[in-house]
């Protein structure tokens, strides 16, 4: 007979597991961040900058808005309850990102 699935809050269908059976939370996967980004610095004698779970979140956000997504569709996928939040705090758009969608709309 299989394992019965983990259902947390209705919530079922998890990635990971840990070795309870039960959904990876934050700390799980800032351990294997910091676990990761400790053997990089050891086999490349590199220091990394500081990784987490939560730098992931910026780059995805960024990344998203990045390729063209609307910004509703990235606030819902972000689960912010705000549009401010995902728009001026995990979207990180700079300078030469503007320039690029400028040369798109043939306005530089």
């Amino acid at each position: 007979m299989g394992c019965k699935e983990p259902v947390v809050e209705g919530i079922s269908g998890f990635l990971y597991l840990d070795k309870n059976k039960m959904p990876n939370v934050a700390m799980h996967w800032e351990k294997y961040f910091q676990h990761i980004c400790r053997k990089y610095n050891r086999i490349y004698k590199t220091e990394l900058p500081k990784i987490t779970p939560h730098v992931c979140r910026h780059t995805y956000c960024t990344n998203m808005a990045k390729s063209g997504i609307s910004p509703k569709t990235l606030q819902y996928l972000m689960g912010h309850s705000e549009i401010g939040i995902t728009l001026n705090v995990y979207t990180h758009i700079k300078y030469d990102d503007a320039k690029a969608d400028l040369k798109k709309l043939k306005l530089i």
